[in-house]
């Protein structure tokens, strides 16, 4: 699932792909706002993104998507 962050003063918004689901990327979101703490999030090539949550502008969760493997048509 595509996970796209904005951190307030910056122009650029930081974009990651991650394993977890849109239900676990909000509790970390949800968690870390609550306790004033950072947002940390891996993503899927083992990268690990760590987010001061007092700078948090937003954070956008794409569809969950499975991944199709094979050469089948359709």
């Amino acid at each position: 699932m595509e996970v796209r962050i904005g951190v307030q003063n910056a122009a650029r918004e930081i974009m990651l792909e991650s394993a977890q689901s849109a239900d676990e990327v909000a509790a970390l979101v949800d968690a870390a706002i609550s306790a004033g703490g950072t947002l940390r999030l891996a993503d899927s090539t083992g990268r690990t993104v760590l987010v001061p949550a007092s700078v948090l502008g937003y954070v956008e969760l794409g569809a969950e998507t499975e991944r199709r493997v094979g050469f089948g048509i359709g």
